[in-house]
């Protein structure tokens, strides 16, 4: 039976796929890209906030137009099942399974029950299933390319913002081992993935739950000790767990990418203390002082969120006028969603949509002013560049400087000399120009 999968969400719900496709493969199913050619059809939903939910519905029903044709089941899995599988059920007869998160210890066998005993419609409820995710050891098929690959080191997460479904969804902080996530990245090592990146809900809370404290900085230094890792990346770094320790760890290692993912939400006391934040302007403000200090070359990305219950016209002006002071150098915004379950849905002052949207504008094209001043301040300078690739018409080699993760960020187009260049290998680049959020290079 031909099987495709369709991984929507975050990086950590795509490991979750990456996991499942390694189960098909090892019960020898064949792996398909187009839903044309799939017997089967698994969607791993993300159901974090309204677009995510929007994007999730979409696509199960347009995956659904496939039985019709070829396909025979679908399956939906994730976040998304987790949170409303009782209502998708009913909104949704043509999913023949639904796996919610929590349950993927009982995958495979849901998957034999729909297929060998044709049971379909979901009969197995997801309060009959005993465990929680996958073992930490199962193997992968990693679905990002030959240069990286992701490492996630914890699922859940303990902080309990007022906004966010994630500890309902996902649970509280659960780590793994350093022993662990040790094995698996020297595996990752062994099969020539140059860059390593550490993932969580919060990285920096990394190994309170076992180990009594955070363990980020003690993870990094080990992971630096394999040899064929040329890259480590992590993400997600809250500011108020980023310690004097974890910031000489990043310093001192040059595997480690110099590259701080930060989402503050926002500067406002009065905001961050309505959504259960663990910072506060000050202590933030003082962050990012400290870093740019301590690692003058350091790359600072952060994600904010505008319209937030009670946000007044002040403070969304105070997270503007210090957005413009701070520079970022990659920023992320969103506006508030209102999420069921959340304490944010039920507080009183819910900003207007349209303000929501104007604000998040605002922000968006401030960064793009920002983003492009920064970018132009590189011109002239010569980078260490990964490559991943070649433009359709040739003239371009595309890679990836340490300034840029995957997916969120820009990348580094190397004017094509004729010379060879092969895909996961490093090459020095003198930056020449910028185009948007992109920059364009010359080999040395």
């Amino acid at each position: 039976m031909k099987v495709g999968f369709i991984s929507l969400g975050c990086n950590k719900n795509l490991v979750d796929t990456e996991k499942t496709i390694a189960l098909f493969k090892q019960n020898h199913y064949e792996i398909v890209n187009s839903p044309e050619d799939a017997d089967m059809i698994v969607v791993n939903t993300c159901g974090f906030i309204e677009s995510a939910k929007e994007e999730a519905i979409n696509t199960l029903l347009e995956m659904a137009e496939y039985k019709n044709r070829k396909c025979k089941y679908l399956v939906a899995m994730g976040c998304l099942v987790k949170r409303y599988e009782g209502e998708l059920k009913k909104a949704l007869p043509e999913v023949d399974l639904y796996i919610p998160y929590g349950t993927y210890d009982t995958l495979w066998e849901q998957i034999e029950k729909l297929v060998k005993q044709n049971i379909i419609k979901g009969t197995i409820e997801s309060k009959d299933i005993k465990g929680a995710e996958f073992e930490e050891n199962i193997n992968r098929v990693i679905t990002t390319g030959q240069n990286y690959a992701y490492l996630k080191i914890a699922d859940g997460c303990s902080n309990c913002c007022a906004y966010c479904a994630i500890p309902k969804i996902r649970g509280l902080l659960k780590s793994r081992t350093i022993e662990n996530i040790l094995e698996e990245a020297k595996d990752l090592a062994k099969k020539g993935y140059k860059e390593i990146i550490v993932t969580a809900q919060d990285t920096t809370k990394y190994g309170e739950d076992i180990y009594g404290k955070p363990m980020l900085a003690e993870l990094l230094e080990k992971l630096c000790s394999i040899k064929e890792i040329k890259w480590i990346r992590f993400l997600y770094a809250y500011p108020e767990t980023i310690t004097d320790e974890l910031i000489q760890v990043v310093k001192n290692n040059k595997k480690i990418c110099a590259y701080f993912d930060i989402p503050i939400q926002h500067i406002s006391d009065g905001v961050l203390k309505r959504m259960n934040r663990k910072s506060n302007g000050k202590t933030i403000i003082n962050l990012i002082k400290k870093l740019r200090q301590e690692i003058p070359n350091v790359i600072l990305r952060t994600t904010v969120m505008v319209g937030f219950p009670g946000e007044t016209k002040e403070e969304f002006e105070e997270l503007y006028t210090f957005l413009e002071e701070a520079r970022f150098d990659k920023l992320g915004a969103f506006a508030f969603s209102r999420e069921e379950g959340t304490s944010a849905y039920y507080m009183p002052n819910q900003v207007h949509p349209a303000t929501k949207k104007s604000r998040y504008r605002k922000i968006m094209e401030l960064q793009q002013k920002i983003s492009s001043e920064n970018l132009k301040n590189k011109i002239g300078s010569t980078i260490d560049v990964m490559v991943e690739g070649i433009t359709k018409n040739k003239k371009f080699y595309v890679g990836r400087s340490y300034m840029d993760a995957p997916e969120i960020d820009g990348r580094v187009y190397i004017e094509n000399e004729d010379t060879i260049l092969e895909v996961g290998s490093f090459v020095k680049c003198k930056i020449t120009d910028v185009k948007e959020y992109d920059l364009i290079g010359k080999l040395i």
